[in-house]
């Protein structure tokens, strides 16, 4: 196909290379199939919101638009793209919305939200949780693949293991659709600005955490007169939370293997047990 005379569409991006100076280059935007689905499905979350106004449903929304601003960050008019549907669903949102929710410049986000977005766009904030605003999503540009990357050299793997870091936002979509019975839309919310404040990493082990390996530690237990405050928490891996609240030998050897706990490791795993009112581990067993 003639990208210069026509359009074309792939993986549901648009693709065309328009003239700029002497020189064509790729502008890119959102399919129109795709921008109905996202309108879409906006609306449906809008509406279970206005059914059932719960932090865990404004969560849910919010990992839809991260999710689809994660997809779509790629094409050179995003933002122009997403303007546009912001503006046309800007009535059925706010209509809809009005009654049950507080429409407002985020005043003190979580460090969630402002690590993604800007508090430069108005939004609303639905059972404490801030909606993350549709249009606030820029162009991420796309590198060309360096020659210099290779596994045959000293040089190139040492700069491919730099480059090794995993896609934070989409661990963080899949942390925001889960659901933990009995706990607080405060902890929800700063479970997830822990988890981004530590660049997805245990604080113990210092290994990075899929969303499936992720446990939120009270560092003051709340029976013990912890809360759920962003200071009191720490993001572990799940093996790690279970390690510091066990009392059976046979569990901890075990772990302690498992994990290939070292001295500093065990150290910091003590300090976590003494909060808990709970026995050290001894040194002897790593």
């Amino acid at each position: 196909m003639n990208l210069r005379k026509r359009e074309s569409e792939f993986l549901g991006f648009t693709i065309r290379a328009n003239k700029k100076g002497n020189k064509r280059v790729a502008h890119t935007g959102v399919k129109t199939k795709n921008k109905r689905k996202i309108k879409d499905e906006a609306k449906a979350r809008i509406k279970k919101l206005r059914a059932s106004p719960t932090a865990q449903n404004a969560l849910l929304f919010n990992s839809f638009v991260l999710g689809i601003h994660n997809y779509f960050k790629w094409a050179t008019h995003v933002n122009l793209e997403f303007a546009r549907l912001a503006y046309d669903l800007r009535a059925f949102m706010f209509n809809r919305l009005k009654q049950i929710g507080k429409y407002e410049h985020p005043e003190n986000p979580p460090p969630t939200y402002k690590k993604f977005y800007s508090r430069g766009f108005r939004t609303f904030k639905l059972a404490n949780v801030y909606l993350y605003p549709l249009a606030d999503v820029k162009t991420r540009n796309t590198m060309s693949f360096s020659q210099q990357l290779t596994l045959y050299t000293v040089e190139g793997r040492e700069q491919i293991h730099q480059k090794l870091r995993p896609d934070m936002q989409q661990e963080i979509a899949l942390l925001m659709k889960s659901s933990i019975l009995n706990r607080s839309v405060e902890y929800m919310d700063n479970r997830i600005s822990r988890y981004s404040m530590k660049m997805g990493k245990c604080e113990v082990t210092g290994r990075y955490l899929s969303a499936a390996e992720v446990h939120c530690h009270h560092y003051v237990p709340l029976h013990l007169g912890g809360s759920d405050k962003f200071s009191n928490l720490r993001v572990l891996h799940k093996e790690v939370h279970r390690l510091i609240h066990s009392t059976r030998k046979e569990t901890i050897d075990g772990l302690i293997t498992k994990l290939g706990i070292s001295e500093p490791m065990l150290s910091l795993i003590n300090q976590y047990r003494n909060k808990c009112e709970l026995e050290p581990i001894s040194e002897f067993q790593i």
